[in-house]
């Protein structure tokens, strides 16, 4: 079994990958962490450098669970991508961090975890940190 988990270099996105590879020991599968940019963009905070990917594969790999990295740019919504990328894997699981947002906030600017939670056609492990 593969869990995938839409990892950003924040706290949100620190307590998906460690609800992830939880997970992953769990169904005793392997962990997909995909850190994608928009292709194009010049600087990214959604990517993740080198020595950060390399503490995480660690990190899992004191746990037990083998990590496969997905960093390839992406083009159009990052929530089309993380689904599109669970199909390919064929994941059991997609886990996501949430933020707090406003209401207004959301109304304004949408939720890409919203998307992904209402387009995946996999089960969605949400977790905030």
């Amino acid at each position: 079994m593969t869990v995938l988990v839409a990892y950003v270099p924040t706290p949100e996105g620190d307590a998906a990958f460690a609800a992830a590879v939880e997970e992953a020991g769990r169904r005793g599968g392997r962990l997909v962490l995909l850190n994608t940019p928009r292709e194009g963009a010049p600087i990214s905070a959604a990517m993740a450098d080198e020595d950060a990917v390399r503490a995480l594969v660690e990190r899992a790999a004191t746990a037990g669970v083998d990590v496969e990295v997905h960093q390839e740019a992406h083009t159009g919504d990052l929530a089309d991508e993380v689904v599109r990328v669970a199909g390919a894997v064929d994941a059991s699981v997609i886990v996501i961090g949430l933020r707090k947002r406003s209401p207004v906030g959301k109304l304004l600017m949408g939720s890409t975890a919203q998307r992904i939670l209402l387009d995946a056609d996999r089960p969605v492990l949400a977790v905030k940190p």
